[in-house]
């Protein structure tokens, strides 16, 4: 069965095996959306979504940096459990899109931007806008038609994009206006988006840059036990609504009990990839949003490339995994070379050096990938590493010693998201429950 955006809150009796998502939450994601499903365990997943940061910051009656779908309920899946995403399909629907290193508008909201905006000028807080002509000017209130918008670019440029996904070159200035003309259309809004285009701003500062393009999913995962911005589900995001002037303020202990950690801006969760996430609400609330067209290890400049796209997955829950944050199985190609499988003529060589010295136990194990947020990237490489600890049962230091050798410590997105990888004993995995799913995955 095939259904588009059926609402689990309406009382549907029967969960579906396919299910196609194209509801926004508007900025939040929390207990308080509503549900789409259920989606039965095993089922498929396919939504599109439109691009993620820009657009919704410079929006005003967005009070989260985001515009992620609305979450669906998993059937089977209760707090205490993971649900695995296994990632089937993504691709790039917007013909080109804008980005750079921003800077805030001062006087245009309280304590943080992305969550508590109002108007400088007539004071109404997360105001209506609309869009008249191009460049940094052209957000306006619709209260009282001054400029409003509380982002601004300290360096930005235009991307166009190729339709197969591959390549993307920056332009000039007259190329961005012509553009800007065109916003929604050539960021291919979604229907049901309610963000103004970025490239309406028209930042053109450095024309010609070719990149390539490896489309990544920067926030997904599971809905917390409280409502929070969509791009404050995180530590280093989350850390500025810690006693913060606004409806969203809360103490740093509950905003760690109630996050899930989806906003990640990690670039191998791709297709290819498996994402085991907490449950923290019945039903779990699988919600995503912000492709990227592409990212180095590090959203360094603060931002990527955030476009409209589509994203196809399967749902799998795995009951009494209890987990603090998202477990990673990337795919092969992703994975760092240090913590990739041992082919089998490396195996053979491996037994030879055991048998020559006396090491005669070899233990079999499997990739796995921890992530791990804070403040800065210190607080995240030491929160990952102690929830590794937490979850497979390994000392603190082991795991240390397990990442330097057989596996790597690679960033996310500054100020404070990571990965730790390393290879895992098998024992572990089966006792975890995901045993199957890492032999399946990397063909042990």
């Amino acid at each position: 069965m095939k259904l588009d955006n059926q609402d689990f809150a309406a009382g549907s009796a029967n969960a579906v095996d396919y299910l196609i998502v194209n509801e926004y939450s508007g900025g939040i994601v929390g207990p308080s959306q509503r549900m789409l499903g259920p989606l039965k365990n095993g089922g498929t997943l396919k939504t599109g979504t439109p691009p993620g940061c820009w657009g919704p910051m410079i929006t005003p009656a967005f009070q989260g940096g985001h515009e992620v779908t609305l979450p669906v309920f998993i059937e089977g899946a209760e707090v205490g459990d993971a649900v695995a995403l296994k990632i089937k399909k993504m691709k790039v629907t917007s013909i080109a899109t804008s980005s750079g290193v921003m800077s805030f508008v001062e006087g245009r909201y309280h304590g943080d931007p992305f969550v508590a905006k109002y108007c400088s000028a007539c004071g109404t807080e997360q105001p209506a806008s609309y869009v008249e002509g191009i460049g940094e000017d052209a957000i306006r209130c619709k209260n009282c038609d001054a400029e409003v918008s509380a982002f601004e670019f300290s360096h930005g440029y235009v991307i166009v994009l190729d339709e197969e996904n591959k390549v993307s070159l920056t332009v000039n200035q007259e190329i961005a206006n012509k553009l800007a003309g065109n916003a929604n259309e050539l960021s291919a809004l979604p229907e049901h988006a309610a963000q103004h285009s970025i490239l309406s701003l028209a930042r053109a500062d450095m024309p010609g840059v070719a990149a390539h393009m490896r489309p990544f999913l920067g926030n997904i995962g599971t809905t917390p036990s409280r409502d929070l911005p969509d791009s404050h589900n995180c530590h280093d995001f989350g850390q500025y609504l810690i006693n913060a002037p606004h409806k969203f303020g809360m103490t740093e202990d509950e905003l760690v009990a109630a996050k899930t950690d989806g906003h990640m801006d990690t670039n191998s969760i791709r297709p290819g990839c498996i994402l085991i996430c907490p449950v923290k609400v019945p039903g779990a609330g699988v919600y995503m949003g912000d492709m990227h067209a592409q990212q180095g290890n590090g959203e360094i400049a603060g931002h990527a490339t955030d476009v409209s796209g589509e994203t196809e997955l399967q749902v799998e829950v795995i009951k009494g995994l209890t987990i603090d944050g998202p477990i990673l199985l990337q795919a092969p190609d992703d994975l760092p070379p240090m913590a990739r499988p041992f082919t089998k003529e490396e195996k053979e060589k491996v037994k030879a050096l055991g048998e020559r010295w006396g090491q005669t136990e070899i233990e079999e194990s499997g990739p796995i990938t921890f992530m791990g947020t804070g403040k800065n990237l210190n607080d995240a490489t030491e929160n990952a590493l102690n929830r590794a600890a937490k979850t497979t049962g390994l000392s603190y230091d082991e795991v240390m010693n397990r990442c330097t050798i057989t596996g790597s410590i690679e960033i996310s997105r500054l100020p404070g998201m990571v990965r730790a990888t390393f290879l895992c004993p098998m024992p572990i995995l089966e006792k975890l429950g995901i045993a199957d799913l890492v032999r399946e995955h990397y063909q042990l």
